[in-house]
């Protein structure tokens, strides 16, 4: 057993519906945090209110939950833990199983909270042709309800170590220390360049508040590999496709409280040849 203070351990939790995209998102996990000493904790969660018969409700017993629903859920985790130590002997990472019945957000910041989450790894299902809804419910969910910053997995990604980060911004924020941190270290241990994205239509400008953004983004990463673009384009989503491809962007992050902005670039691009959200994962940063 390796001793790793508390501080220099990573606490992620990855959770699970035993479905291929949430084991794309624990494969993805271990190989992004390979050199990282990590607990990971996957957590299983049985959404269980009332069961409806008929035309009545009943609350079932702890018995019927353990018997229906939480040793079914611990089998499942503990077949996800064997395959991943068939897959993995990396001596930095632990590994805990968690299973619940509650409602899923409520569940989630639980455990963030007790376990003093750094980060929740998400695996999801990209919607196809023109459907507006193309983040799962519950990742969007636990994108704009949960403080904590989340790694979105999507189906069709795999991992790539992420040399080049795309950060769309429109400036209109000011962002702490603390909140870009997790960039940073992406940065450092991969050694990874970032591009500040910035997408406007034509003739707008940014403001002074938005200048003094910028400058603070600047002097943020004054030390790392960074490039800054102002792209002019009528739709966010057109521009960011593009910019992915051409620069063949491994990890695009953004920042939560910005929230209009990154609903828009994460849940409704209307356009049929946006793949970004199937093939990039993006982490999604929290305060």
């Amino acid at each position: 057993m390796f001793l790793v203070s508390a501080k220099a351990m990573k606490n992620i939790l990855i959770p699970t519906d035993f479905s291929k995209n949430s084991w794309n998102a624990i494969e993805y996990a271990l190989k992004f945090f390979e050199n990282s000493y990590c607990n990971f904790y996957l957590l299983h969660v049985n959404t269980i209110n009332t069961l409806v018969v008929a035309d009545t409700t009943y609350m079932p017993t702890q018995e019927v939950i353990e018997e229906a629903f939480i040793k079914p859920a611990n089998a499942n985790l503990k077949e996800a833990l064997n395959k991943i130590n068939s897959i993995s002997d990396n001596d930095k990472h632990n590994f805990f199983s968690l299973t619940d019945y509650n409602y899923f957000i409520d569940s989630i910041r639980k455990h963030v909270s007790e376990k003093k989450i750094d980060m929740i790894v998400m695996g999801t299902k990209g919607a196809s042709g023109l459907k507006k809804i193309i983040i799962g419910s519950n990742t969007g969910a636990v994108l704009t309800r949960v403080h904590c910053s989340t790694l979105v997995v999507p189906e069709n990604a795999k991992y790539v170590t992420p040399k080049q980060i795309a950060f769309p911004t429109d400036f209109s924020s000011f962002n702490s220390i603390e909140l870009l941190h997790p960039i940073l270290e992406i940065l450092e241990q991969f050694e990874a360049s970032i591009s500040v994205l910035h997408i406007s239509k034509k003739g707008i400008y940014l403001n002074l508040d938005q200048q003094i953004n910028k400058g603070n983004l600047e002097n943020y990463f004054t030390n790392n590999n960074y490039s800054f673009y102002n792209i002019t384009d009528n739709s966010i989503e057109s521009a960011i496709q593009a910019f992915v491809e051409k620069r063949k962007v491994n990890l695009i992050t953004m920042v939560a409280k910005n929230l209009n902005y990154f609903q828009r670039i994460l849940f409704h691009p209307t356009i049929k040849e946006i793949s970004y959200h199937t093939d990039i994962p993006f982490l999604v940063l929290h305060e």
